[in-house]
């Protein structure tokens, strides 16, 4: 039965006089029934109409006293409706409205409280909305439990938030303790001339380190308060659950209320990439090639080296970052036509942005390495031959004429054991080969690429991080590889990991 057609039955079987459900109901002929107490205490006023007559009291049809007659199928429907209300709400449990007596099984939303069949009857809620305060417990305790949902949910994000920001905290304070290690070792490479210098870039990180650490304090401060206001109202939502009854119907109402006008707010979380990484002081050479070197060291990228032909004559490391030139390639009266069967790549290329990597060449021989450009994939797509002659007047010219700008490589490299050279073009069909002087041989070397500049340069990171050579205006149509060559020499060359 619905609400609306159980108040229309409840209107029919209530006395119009004490507004109450009948009680020993007595009926007219005009079809209205009163209580037998309350018709008969109507009946006991002056009556001024000729003949002892009365008037019913609704509809003021004249009726005599003996034409009141007891109803008992009307008791009999009062009486089981009183006993169908008793049973349905059982858990009101002495629930009783003040003003009639009756249960409160009816919810004014207007003046928001629980009222009885008698009180919507009454003026004070006359055009009120009213709904069975089923409806209203079950809509309440539904919001709870998705409030309660919510939030728990909440709490729990909140929570990986907060460890990850302790967890950003401690790396930041790593990286900053790593930065500080950095310039400090720099400084003192500079000796006492540096002092000044020094204390002007510890005070810039230092401040760095300040205001990031302070910023993510706040934000850690402002997820903790978050969720200690959240834990209250879990803590507020979950008593009401448990124990919220009619009289406390409101609390809940104002529980669902803060709770639906609560809002999660994330804190700002302040970028992870330092605003500047550390620039030595431009004072002279040294100190200009040191600065140049610190800051490409920022842009190291980790990647594995891959050789390019299936006939490869290099043997490439388990962990992809150890080249050597294969036994069947090395001192047997043969000699590689142009070394192309010990071409390696990285397995990483780059088609925008600032690259940087470092290769260890220590007690080689004989080595090149640079950077590669795809330009026809004519070059290194062919299959090599795997047939060398042996020819001891061999024109090294000839052997180095695929390393060039021209052709896509833009290369530095070591043959007979001290002949440094880069290698540019010419106006011939052969390199420009240029010799390079170097004070202190490297044992490890710098590359160092621009993309969007056009450049690559290379450094002696032996000696003083001093400049090797630097390629200007390259033209990079296409993505450019880092390339590595063996050369004849059975010493291994190294990727190294980064910053190590």
């Amino acid at each position: 039965m619905d609400f609306s057609a159980q108040m229309n039955i409840q209107k029919e079987l209530t006395c119009p006089l004490c507004l109450d459900l009948l009680t020993e109901p007595l009926s007219l002929n005009c079809g209205h029934s009163f209580c037998q107490a309350c018709i008969t205490a109507n009946n006991k006023e002056p009556v001024f109409a000729l003949g002892g007559e009365h008037q019913c009291p609704v509809c003021q049809s004249r009726y005599q006293p003996y034409n009141l007659r007891p109803n008992p199928q009307l008791a009999n429907i009062v009486k089981k409706l009183r006993e169908v209300n008793t049973s349905s709400h059982q858990w009101q449990g002495g629930n009783v409205c003040e003003h009639h007596g009756e249960s409160r099984l009816i919810f004014c939303k207007e003046d928001g409280k629980a009222i009885c069949k008698l009180c919507v009857l009454s003026l004070e809620h006359q055009g009120h909305q009213t709904f069975p305060i089923e409806e209203v417990v079950k809509e309440c305790q539904e919001k709870l439990q998705e409030t309660l949902k919510k939030l728990t949910d909440e709490e729990q994000e909140a929570e990986k938030l907060e460890a990850n920001i302790s967890e950003e905290r401690a790396t930041w304070k790593h990286r900053m303790h790593t930065e500080r290690q950095k310039i400090l070792k720099g400084f003192d490479e500079m000796r006492g001339a540096l002092d000044r210098e020094e204390r002007k870039e510890l005070q810039k990180l230092e401040e760095d380190e300040v205001n990031v650490l302070d910023n993510l304090a706040a934000a850690k401060d402002q997820v903790a308060q978050q969720r200690q206001y959240m834990s209250e109202l879990i803590s507020d939502l979950q008593h009401q659950i448990r124990e919220s009854t009619l009289d406390t119907l409101q609390d809940v109402i104002n529980v669902i209320r803060r709770s639906e006008s609560w809002t999660w707010k994330k804190p700002k979380i302040v970028s992870t990439k330092l605003k500047s990484a550390f620039q030595a002081p431009d004072l002279s050479r040294i100190l200009q090639e040191f600065k140049e070197l610190t800051e490409v060291q920022s842009y190291w990228v980790d990647f594995m080296l891959n050789p390019v032909n299936a006939l490869s004559g290099v043997v490439v490391s388990e962990d992809h970052r150890q080249v050597t030139a294969g036994n069947s390639f090395m001192f047997r009266n043969v000699y590689p036509c142009n070394f192309s069967a010990f071409d390696v790549l990285g397995c990483q290329n780059f088609s925008s942005g600032k690259y940087y990597w470092e290769v260890d060449v220590s007690r080689k021989t004989a080595w090149i390495l640079g950077v590669y450009s795809d330009l026809n994939r004519s070059d290194l797509n062919r299959k090599r031959s795997s047939g060398f002659v042996f020819n001891p007047h061999v024109n090294y010219q000839t052997v180095y004429s695929r390393f060039r700008p021209d052709n896509g490589y833009w290369v530095v490299g070591l043959q007979n054991v001290s002949e440094y050279n880069a290698f540019e073009d010419s106006s011939t069909s052969d390199p420009k080969v240029l010799t390079l002087s170097m004070a202190v041989p490297p044992c490890r070397v710098g590359v160092f690429l621009d993309y969007e500049a056009g450049t690559v340069s290379f450094f002696n990171v032996t000696n003083h991080r001093s400049l090797i050579y630097k390629f200007s205006k390259c033209r990079f149509s296409q993505a450019a590889y880092p390339y590595f060559n063996p050369w004849n020499c059975p010493t291994p060359m190294t990727l190294c990991q980064p910053n190590s």
